[in-house]
């Protein structure tokens, strides 16, 4: 309603279902909100993504007795396919997160790489020029160093010369495509 900014919020797109005057959309969204909170507990809202996807757990029970498996996690609504794929995704993510991590790459070593492959001088990087082959190697250098080895904002801000809050939007700005090459060569 716009009391408080929180940045992973997508306000805009919730208030356009609600109408294209901001003010209107945020009054009928509170009325939403208000009519949903007069209902009450409900019951079938209630539960895992297991649960909720067979009925209840008598469901749940009656299909493991018929030896019918079903992968499940109470995070996630959607099938026993959907749940594994997601979850094979995630395992894969903190996987490539560990290695990462625990060889800690130096980001000295981080951005030579970046800069041999970009064709750009690493004074050019770290000069804070804005030219776009430098804005580009501080880009990648930042999600890589921030997104896959959890170096903090502050850490590359000091190293590259600039604010943290410059390289903490460049770290959230879209993911390059780009990264998942340098990932594999590191």
């Amino acid at each position: 309603l716009g009391s408080v900014n929180r940045d992973w919020q997508d306000s805009e797109t919730i208030l356009a279902y609600f109408g294209s005057d901001r003010k209107k959309a945020r009054e009928l969204y509170e009325s939403f909100v208000s009519d949903g909170i007069a209902m009450g507990r409900r019951p079938e809202l209630v539960g895992g993504g297991l649960i909720r996807s067979l009925g209840d757990w008598s469901q749940v029970i009656s299909q493991r007795r018929k030896g019918e498996a079903y992968s499940f996690d109470a995070r996630l609504l959607g099938g026993s396919n959907f749940v594994d794929r997601i979850l094979s995704e995630v395992e894969e993510r903190e996987k490539e997160t560990l290695r990462l991590s625990a060889r800690k790459i130096d980001l000295a070593d981080l951005l030579a790489k970046i800069c041999e492959v970009e064709n750009i001088d690493e004074w050019h990087v770290r000069s804070g020029s804005r030219q776009r082959a430098a804005v580009r190697g501080r880009k990648l250098l930042s999600q890589i160093a921030i997104r896959k080895l959890r170096y903090s904002g502050a850490e590359v801000a000091r190293y590259l010369g600039i604010s943290t809050s410059a390289v903490n939007r460049m770290a959230n700005l879209e993911e390059l495509p780009e990264i998942k090459s340098y990932v594999k060569l590191l």
